[in-house]
């Protein structure tokens, strides 16, 4: 041990610093493997036939369900989705109460992505005003989302939001509603309706798991650094320190 010297304050901060990166990592990692079972349910529904909306109480697991809806839309109660960007572009995503005749259940469609360049002009839209059947995707989000409290209750429509609560509109305008949006599949009551199934793919979060991993091994490369450079610099100063030998004096 006397060969390895890093000092006291280096080796307070890499037993603070080694475990939260060593952690960072291993999250990284099951980030990533949720988000490949997320990508793998996709994939498994992505040719199922369309459900009925009454189906949907039988299923558990209701993430990206195809579900087919025939009914009308409420023009009066748009809600536009702002900060969404495509392709570089700022825009908003459009979102309007539809009833569904089948079950009796108000659904919030998301019909997809508006340009807004402009923001002293509202973005236009029309809306379909005759009875409409479509074919729409379950959007669960992954995890708890962070939800935005800046949204007022009242004002002018359509209105401007900041995250999607669907329960919360029901309470608001006084309906029995679905807890979740669905998605519009391209077709012709949709605007621009490419939904990527999550903002960050499997391969980014193996990046920053291999980041976090690096980070961690050259903590500790700095570390044995440290104290063999300190050990090595102890030992040439005692070399170099003169001995004091002890004399005798005679009166």
């Amino acid at each position: 041990m006397n060969s390895f010297r890093p000092g006291v304050l280096p080796s307070i901060v890499v037993a603070l610093l080694l475990p939260l990166l060593i952690g960072l990592g291993f999250w990284q990692l099951s980030r990533a493997e949720e988000k490949r079972a997320l990508l793998a349910g996709f994939e498994a529904r992505e040719h199922e036939a369309p459900l009925a909306m009454d189906d949907l109480e039988r299923r558990a697991d209701l993430a990206h369900l195809r579900v087919r809806l025939q009914g009308q839309f409420d023009e009066r109660h748009s809600l536009l989705l702002d900060n969404r960007q495509r392709g570089g572009q700022v825009g908003v995503e459009l979102l309007q109460p539809f009833y569904d005749q089948s079950s009796g259940l108000w659904i919030l469609v998301n019909r997809g992505w508006l340009p807004w360049p402009d923001r002293r002009t509202p973005p236009a839209f029309s809306t379909p005003e005759q009875p409409v059947e479509l074919v729409a995707r379950v959007y669960v989000p992954v995890g708890s989302t962070f939800q935005l409290q800046a949204d007022p209750a009242g004002g002018d429509w359509p209105r401007l939001i900041t995250a999607v609560d669907p329960e919360r509109l029901w309470r608001q305008l006084g309906r029995g509603g679905m807890a979740y949006e669905v998605r519009l599949e391209p077709g012709p009551a949709a605007y621009q309706a490419e939904w990527p199934l999550v903002a960050m793919g499997p391969e980014k979060h193996m990046g920053y798991a291999v980041q976090w991993f690096a980070l961690a091994a050259a903590l500790v490369g700095l570390y044995l650094y440290l104290g063999v450079h300190n050990s090595r610099q102890t030992a040439r100063e005692n070399q170099h320190e003169p001995s004091h030998e002890s004399g005798t004096f005679h009166l």
